[in-house]
């Protein structure tokens, strides 16, 4: 009994030393908490309002209650069931192309031997990250108008006889969409995986080379397996955000003529929550977007349990 109570006092004696040690860290990990708590958990507290007819001069506690009439007129909507058309869509391919071009732009900068070329395109390709919407509309506006660079182009290869207006055919918005994406966050997103090709051992690759295998051979049976779980996590948490379609590009190239294709539930959102003031519906339409974003993220992450892949839970 002395034994365990002079351990237990030993043990206590350097839990405050290393709480003490670690106070710098503690105290920021605290800031977090309570930035997330108020930022993230706090504001849920608002998704009473789907449920209320409300009204800002009333409150949240003084609104009447309506139940789920919101969700049955967001359902029942024909322009509802066209942003989530939209949504989805848009979702659904830049999901999959800036996913692939992601991990094939990292393999392909990853075979360049020229380290000081390496890292200027790599550089290169991720400064697009950082600008913000407006700018990458106005070059794509500047770039896809009638007397832009891309017309100039298709005429003088005589591929067509006089400029195309690509702002006004509702085929073309979503591939214009999904270019914007791809330019604008292929270098960020590859990183990741860059990362994860470091860390591969070399000398996986010394025993493929000294077994005859070219380039392409150490991609396929060396690189992808060897980064497999790092893309099977990433796709995973993608899976989630397929709903967050964009707002900023959608709003900003959007117009009258592409209208049915170009606005998502986001823009829904602003439309009816802003603009109409019915704030309980924005907020219905809010509450949708999430619960069906976590069951995208369950579905995705008991598939890739079954199939024995890495998950997130």
């Amino acid at each position: 009994m002395a034994r365990s109570a002079e351990t237990a006092a030993k043990d206590k004696k350097i839990t405050w030393k290393e709480i003490k040690r670690q106070k710098v860290l503690l105290i920021w990990s605290a800031i977090i908490v309570v930035y997330g708590f108020i930022f993230y958990y706090l504001p849920l507290g608002g998704w009473i309002m789907a449920f209320q007819n409300y009204k800002p001069k009333d409150g949240l506690l003084h609104s009447k209650f309506i139940g789920l009439d919101k969700f049955k007129f967001l359902f029942t909507d024909g322009t509802f069931i066209q942003v989530v058309r939209n949504t989805v869509a848009m979702g659904v391919i830049n999901l999959v192309v800036t996913f692939v071009m992601a991990i094939v732009f990292a393999i392909l900068l990853n075979e360049v031997k020229n380290n000081f070329g390496k890292k200027s395109v790599q550089t290169i390709s991720y400064l697009p990250h950082f600008l913000s919407w407006i700018i990458v509309t106005g070059i794509l506006h500047d770039a896809l108008s009638g007397t832009g660079i891309i017309n100039e182009l298709l005429m003088r290869f005589h591929f067509i006889d006089q400029p195309i207006n690509f702002f006004a055919h509702p085929g073309y918005f979503w591939p214009i969409v999904a270019f914007a994406n791809v330019w604008k966050e292929t270098g960020w997103n590859a990183i990741i995986y860059l990362a994860a090709i470091t860390a591969i051992d070399p000398s996986l690759y010394e025993a493929a080379s000294m077994d005859g295998a070219g380039r392409w051979a150490k991609i396929k049976h060396i690189t992808l397996p060897s980064i497999r779980p790092t893309i099977m996590i990433l796709l995973l948490m993608n899976v989630g955000n397929v709903l967050n379609a964009g707002f900023e590009i959608q709003y900003l190239l959007g117009n009258g003529l592409v209208k049915s294709v170009s606005e998502t539930i986001d823009i829904y959102v602003l439309k009816w929550g802003i603009s109409q003031n019915d704030f309980s519906l924005g907020t219905a339409a809010g509450i949708f977007k999430s619960v069906v974003s976590i069951i995208l993220i369950v579905i995705a992450n008991q598939l890739a349990k079954r199939a024995g892949e890495e998950r997130l839970f």
